[in-house]
């Protein structure tokens, strides 16, 4: 009797053990998922802030932006991106592209189709070779003419486009380059001022200039 009830009580004990360990256990799996839910999304987080941030650094700049930094290193101002100016330089583009030729006159000259723009001087640099903008501005600093249009004195908008030739696989670059709005609009000419009624009808017969 003694030594099966001691029998009996060991294996109790040995199940009670088991039965605790296993609860333990449980405990410590709900505890370890918990803190891993919680920790994902910050983990998750900090990944994706990193990635973030790294692309901001990568990402290069604008061409408006890089042409505006060119020309404040020379003393001149500033220029924004134009919609009206891209739209031509996206047009140049597509066709130097399509017909797989670097020139001007591909959609006829470049007065004509710039006077949308309704600036007071224009300029146009064109390219192909680089798929970059920032290699393709080093081609144009680098020649004395397309580096005259950069500077170009007063000018403020500025618009960029690029295509590819599905022939060649070459990527053809326009930039058209623009200032003197302000003087345009002040050129324009003003309203002929109006004369009065009771001025013409109170003045029924003219001699020698003299209003009777």
């Amino acid at each position: 009797m003694s030594s099966r009830s001691t029998i009996a009580i060991v294996g109790f004990g040995g199940r009670f053990a088991a039965r605790a360990a296993r609860f333990a256990g449980r405990r410590l799996a709900r505890r370890l998922r918990t803190s891993m839910k919680s920790a994902l999304p910050t983990s998750l987080w900090l990944t994706l802030a990193l990635c973030g941030s790294a692309f901001a650094q990568l990402a290069p700049a604008a061409p408006a932006e890089m042409i505006s930094n060119y020309r404040l290193q020379h003393g001149e101002e500033r220029v924004t991106s134009d919609s009206t100016l891209s739209r031509i330089a996206h047009e140049q583009a597509v066709a130097m592209a399509s017909k797989d030729v670097l020139d001007h006159g591909v959609l006829g000259p470049f007065s004509s189709r710039v006077a949308s723009s309704k600036s007071e001087r224009a300029a146009e640099n064109i390219a192909y070779g680089y798929d970059s903008f920032s290699k393709t501005l080093g081609q144009w600093i680098d020649s004395s003419e397309h580096r005259k249009n950069l500077l170009m004195h007063g000018a403020s908008k500025v618009g960029v486009a690029s295509a590819k030739s599905a022939r060649t696989g070459r990527t053809y670059w326009a930039m058209v380059i623009a200032g003197g709005y302000e003087r345009s609009r002040s050129a324009s000419p003003s309203a002929k001022p109006t004369k009065s009624p009771r001025t013409e009808q109170a003045c029924r017969m003219k001699v020698l200039g003299l209003c009777l």
